[in-house]
């Protein structure tokens, strides 16, 4: 980490934890941050669901929610981006405070509610966007609405066109009954929907599912099940957890969803499980607690084909995800690994 991004972080995390957000997607957009631009190599170079990726490290959703630094988050090192999660209509989101900082624990707590413009305002933005790499929508459904598979489709509808991969979220906790949708039988409906309104695209691009880390292995059976059979193009291994375990931090006991480093064991285990049940009938892209090049390769070889990070950002900058990338390719390196794709998997059993 350069004196710029230490000096920016020190001053950020003097703020309250939402304010430094909002101020570190203005900071991003101003030009003054500095960016290495695409990061790879050919062992870095991948291919997931079809996306060409220049290295496998990926921005999770919830960072750039309505798509307002697309172009400067692609010259940050990612080899993709997630924005979102949209929903039809514009929402506030919950009542503030709803994002906090746990520093002893290098993780957050957030009971945002899917705060953002709006899926026509969002469609604008990334009607807009770089095409220097793969830009991809989480899609969400608005708290009040009857019918929220509906929202789903309505969503994929309206910005399918402007972006490369769509992600169905029904892992947030901070929506009320949200998870309900991860049941087998709601699961089915709702992507029978989704898929049926990505036919109409002007092009197919992949739909993925963002499953929770608190699933029992009968659920986590299920949706691997339901997911082979609807067709989806790949699975995000894992959302934030409910739970709370080992916390130091004064604000553990804040509602909402846990991220960062407490959550990377849970989740990396969760990410085996599912790679043993789909045995390479669908890509996985791991997610939760990687802040170091170490971690970004276990997932790998627990079975994920890329990866995400977000809260790692809040303790590490902007510059993380340059450090992943060339860590990642070193240690590709040191082990005689050609390819990332050659990694994927190889280290499964120490999480099973």
């Amino acid at each position: 980490m350069n004196l710029i991004e230490r000096a920016g972080l020190l001053a950020l995390h003097q703020m309250d934890p939402e304010a430094a957000h909002g101020l570190s997607l203005r900071a991003l957009n101003s030009g003054l941050v500095p960016l290495p631009g695409v990061i790879s190599t050919a062992r870095l170079q991948t291919t997931v669901a079809g996306l060409t990726l220049a290295n496998p490290i990926g921005l999770a959703a919830g960072y750039d929610k309505n798509a307002t630094a697309l172009a400067p988050l692609s010259r940050a090192g990612f080899g993709f981006l997630e924005v979102g999660a949209a929903t039809p209509l514009p929402q506030p989101g919950n009542p503030k405070p709803r994002l906090f900082r746990l520093t002893e624990d290098r993780a957050a707590i957030n009971r945002f509610g899917f705060n953002n413009d709006g899926m026509q305002a969002i469609a604008a933005r990334l009607a807009q966007r770089p095409r220097s790499l793969p830009i991809g929508l989480n899609l969400g459904a608005n708290k009040t609405s009857p019918d929220r598979s509906a929202d789903f489709a309505h969503v994929l509808a309206t910005c399918g066109p402007h972006v490369d991969f769509a992600t169905v979220n029904v892992s947030s906790p901070n929506t009320e009954k949200l998870r309900d949708l991860q049941g087998a039988a709601a699961l089915t409906a709702l992507l029978a929907r989704v898929m049926e309104t990505r036919e109409g695209l002007p092009s197919r691009i992949p739909v993925f599912l963002k499953i929770a880390p608190d699933l029992s292995p009968e659920e986590l059976a299920e949706i691997a099940e339901v997911a082979v059979a609807s067709g989806l193009d790949a699975i995000i291994a894992t959302n934030t957890t409910l739970s709370r375990d080992g916390l130091k931090s004064a604000s553990r006991n804040e509602m909402g969803g846990l991220s960062g480093a407490p959550l990377f064991e849970k989740s990396t285990r969760v990410l085996a499980q599912l790679s043993k049940l789909t045995e390479g009938r669908l890509p996985l892209i791991g997610v939760g607690g990687i802040s170091t090049p170490e971690q970004a390769y276990q997932k790998i070889r627990a079975g994920a084909s890329a990866i995400q990070f977000y809260t790692a950002m809040v303790y590490e900058g902007i510059g993380l995800a340059g450090r992943l990338a060339r860590g990642l390719d070193a240690l590709l390196e040191r082990d005689g690994f050609a390819s990332v794709a050659d990694a994927v998997g190889t280290g499964r059993a120490e999480w099973l």
